[in-house]
């Protein structure tokens, strides 16, 4: 991956690999979950957690097999089937695991491998059966011979083992080759012992995706990206341009609601029903109402935009922000830990941090509460149906009544008692005649130097 972050914890779609991999295998509730790493596990563990999950350490990395012993310690005493995957498997999905798991019991198999149908096998392992259509063997590209390269049934890298067979894992050779223990083997190592085995040739092969490159993880990323986009279109949401937007696997969205292209849902965002998002907006970790308007190339971040509610062109919700129900929110607005009251508006040009503002207040264009004074932030507190002029700062802490007005170009630095009417404002001078007289004085040319020497 020519990068320090373990393989595994690269993201698609925002989330890492190997979480991905544990989700699918916590919706099968699995008694037991062992996740094996290499030198790299705090790093795992921190991206992961602990919570109802083991970890092995495999000192060094000697194959697949090797890695299944270094988890027997932390499955024993466990009776049922293990089920194996892969943490570079981001696209599996646990309908096709419960699948696979359903026929490994129905065929009363000791072991099952998951195969698919490859429309290029080159590289991948061959399931190879014998005539009564049993899988006898997993054929390595490197070890296939000229017939059984023209398998094109292959090895997915999931089993299904049932604990008893686990002891086999001894029964596997080290390869001279390479000096690792193959998880393959165990397959042969099974025939041979007389065991039932299975391999169950389900699920498309974009599933089983391994990621080891750049490249890789960028095709696993357009694969994810357009699986969520497609299980939310049938779920009612459209979508104008489905493949120019970016949904994170937690987003949720409500049925009737309209997004445009270039959009970026990240983060545990919640998207209300009949919501509109416009072109080149980024929501993370917030919550949209129902018929909440989100316009374009807005950012909104853990903030909660409530029903009916207007956002943007180009506004700014820093975390902590609350826009009312029916609040206007307009063109380069920024809110920072600002709750907005119902109905209540700032059109434009202004930014309101650390403040509260009550319900059906105007804001005038270019307001700014002051709420930093170098060491410590300051609230401002906004009466319900106050008005308050354009270019006005309101230096916090300060507080202004229900139903007050505030001049255009005041600065207010006292509280505004409820009902009354604040001014700040220097003494206007006017100077008759003084726009003739400075038409009348003579220029000088050039900034009164010489000229074209």
């Amino acid at each position: 991956m020519r990068s320090p972050v373990p393989k595994v914890l690269h993201r698609v779609c925002g989330v890492s690999m190997i979480e991905f991999v544990v989700r699918t295998a916590r919706q099968l509730r699995p008694e037991r979950t062992v996740i094996v790493t290499g030198k790299d596990r705090k790093g795992v563990s921190s991206a992961i957690g602990t919570e109802r999950i083991s970890y092995a350490v495999q000192p060094r990395p000697r194959g697949t097999a090797h890695a299944l012993s270094c988890a027997l310690p932390a499955l024993r005493g466990f009776h049922g089937v293990v089920i194996v995957m892969n943490g570079d498997t981001p696209l599996l999905s646990p309908a096709t695991i419960r699948l696979f798991l359903r026929l490994h019991r129905s065929g009363r198999n000791a072991l099952s491998v998951l195969s698919f149908s490859a429309g290029n096998p080159a590289g991948y392992g061959r399931i190879v059966r014998d005539r009564g259509g049993r899988v006898i063997a997993i054929v390595e590209e490197k070890d296939a011979h000229a017939e059984q390269k023209h398998i094109t049934e292959v090895n997915s890298g999931v089993y299904a083992i049932n604990h008893n067979v686990l002891p086999l894992l001894d029964a596997i050779r080290i390869n001279r080759v390479t000096g690792e223990y193959y998880l393959t083997d165990i397959i042969a190592a099974a025939h041979a012992a007389g065991l039932r085995t299975g391999s169950s040739c389900i699920g498309r092969e974009e599933e089983f995706m391994g990621v080891n490159t750049r490249e890789e993880l960028h095709r696993a990323s357009a694969f994810m990206r357009k699986r969520i986009v497609s299980a939310w279109i049938e779920k009612g949401v459209s979508f104008v341009d489905p493949d120019s937007v970016f949904i994170h696997p937690d987003a949720v969205i409500g049925g009737g609601t309209v997004v445009y292209p270039n959009v970026h849902i990240e983060g545990s965002t919640r998207i209300g029903r009949e919501a509109t998002i416009y072109p080149n907006v980024r929501v993370t970790d917030s919550v949209i109402g129902d018929s909440a308007v989100v316009k374009d190339s807005s950012v909104i971040e853990g903030s909660h935009i409530r029903s009916l509610a207007s956002v943007g062109p180009f506004a700014h919700l820093r975390p902590g922000s609350d826009v009312g129900t029916g609040a206007r929110i307009g063109n380069f607005v920024e809110l920072k830990k600002a709750r907005v009251g119902a109905g209540s508006k700032a059109s434009h040009l202004s930014y309101l941090g650390d403040a509260v503002i009550g319900r059906g207040v105007n804001i005038g264009a270019g307001t700014i509460t002051c709420n930093y004074d170098g060491v410590r932030k300051h609230v401002t507190v906004i009466g319900e149906g106050a008005f308050i002029g354009s270019d006005t700062q309101l230096v916090a802490p300060v507080r202004v009544g229900k139903g007050s007005y505030v001049g255009a170009g005041s600065t207010i630095t006292k509280d505004v008692p409820p009902g009354a009417l604040a001014i700040s404002r220097v003494a206007q001078k006017n100077v008759p005649g003084w726009a003739k007289k400075k038409k009348s004085s003579p220029r000088t040319e050039g900034g009164g130097g010489r000229r074209g020497r």
